[in-house]
């Protein structure tokens, strides 16, 4: 992992988990549309984080930014993706964890 920023790491998380989720629970080797707009939706939310780096988690937020079907799509995602990427990213997991 090369980012310096918080919102860049959140972004390249952000990224490994709809990957993940795709190849190994859609059995997709490319992203599929709606996966790739929630993707781009991610990052364009947060580059426009009012908190900038002392963002905290999102689920913690007191200001929800994400329309209710991304984010029901992005809680699918996170929910089957975060007890499985301390198996499939344990380095980014665990710097994840550290980093809270």
């Amino acid at each position: 992992m090369k980012a310096t920023t918080r919102i860049e790491r959140e972004k390249e998380i952000i990224e490994v988990m709809i990957r993940l989720y795709c190849r190994r629970k859609l059995h997709a080797e490319e992203l599929p549309q709606p996966y790739a707009e929630l993707l781009a939706y991610a990052r364009r939310r947060l580059d426009a984080c009012r908190f900038g780096e002392q963002k905290s988690a999102c689920r913690r937020c007191p200001i929800h930014c994400y329309a209710r079907e991304k984010r029901e799509m992005m809680r699918r995602v996170m929910r089957w993706c975060g007890p499985r990427m301390i198996f499939y990213h344990p380095l980014i997991t665990l710097r994840h964890y550290l980093q809270r």
